[in-house]
This record gives C-alpha cells, sequence and structure tokens, in this order.
C-alpha cells in the first residue's frame, strides 16, 4: 500500500487519465498499433502534468500509481470503459452510438469537455485532449484528428 497526502494530483490523476483512455481505445479502433498508444500514453502524461501543476498538485505524485500506473492500465485494459467507449468509436460509431452501447457511466466524456474548457481558460497546451474534444464534441473524423496531431510543427521534446 502507498500513500500520499496530495489530494489535489490524486484527483487529478484519476480523472483525467479517461481522457486518454478514450484516445487509447481509438487508436485500436482505428488499427493503429502500439507505438502510437506508446506516444498517446507518454505524452498523455505530460499534458495530465501540466494541468495538475498549475493546480497545485504535485508532478511526483502522477510519477506512480495514481498516475502512471492508472493510465497505463486504463489504457490498455478491454475491461475499462473509457477504453471502451473509445474502440467502438474508432470502429465508426459517433458518440451518442458508442454511449448507448455501455452499461456503465463514461466519465471520461464530461472530463474531456472539463479539461478542454479549463486548459484554454489557462492557457495551457494539451493537444491530445484538444483533439479528443474535436472527436467528442466537434463531430471531427478521429484518422482527420490524428492526421493533425501528426502534422503539428516539429519541436524539442524538452
Amino acid at each position: 500500500v502507498y500513500t500520499s497526502c496530495d489530494l489535489i494530483g490524486a484527483e487529478l490523476g484519476g480523472s483525467l487519465k479517461n481522457i486518454y483512455a478514450i484516445a487509447s481505445g481509438m487508436l485500436d479502433g482505428l488499427g493503429y498499433g502500439i507505438n502510437a498508444k506508446s506516444a498517446l500514453i507518454t505524452r498523455g502524461l505530460l499534458e495530465m502534468k501540466r494541468i495538475t501543476v498549475l493546480l497545485g498538485g504535485l508532478e511526483e505524485t502522477l510519477n506512480g500509481l495514481v498516475g502512471v500506473g492508472d493510465l497505463i492500465v486504463t489504457c490498455m485494459s478491454k475491461f475499462s470503459r473509457n477504453y471502451s467507449a473509445g474502440l467502438l468509436i474508432g470502429e465508426g460509431d459517433d458518440l451518442k452510438t458508442s454511449l448507448s452501447k455501455m452499461t456503465m457511466v463514461v466519465e471520461g466524456v464530461k472530463t474531456c469537455k472539463t479539461a478542454y474548457h479549463l486548459s484554454k481558460k489557462l492557457g495551457i497546451e494539451t493537444p491530445i485532449i484538444d483533439a479528443v474534444y474535436d472527436v467528442l464534441f466537434n463531430e471531427i473524423e478521429p484518422r482527420v484528428v490524428i492526421k493533425n496531431l501528426m502534422a503539428r510543427e516539429l519541436k524539442s521534446e524538452h
């Protein structure tokens, strides 16, 4: 058992990961491989850290089980409801249809909307959140969104 006193980091890690799980399911639904998923998880963690730190959480909290651990399992598990909804979308369903096939709440949908608007308000760069938002709420095809992400200007990772 591991503990943390960083309530902000724990809460944000536990909620933001669901956005990336939706994206991970979309990647699988579109037939992308493990390299694409690895990039998604890695860059998604960076976005989670940007938001968490700006809201008063600790970056190191997300380096542990509540961040990296939950992010990996939620993005990789066929049992994750957020991943499952993303998979349906990647296979061609729209948001409404995919949610109608789910028996449990897909909390990443509301989290995505909130995180998208919060990142704009705070001036945080969150290209993956923006991309998932575009698919879910602006009805942009997932392949178009991925193409746009891949066409971003090259820059240093650090």
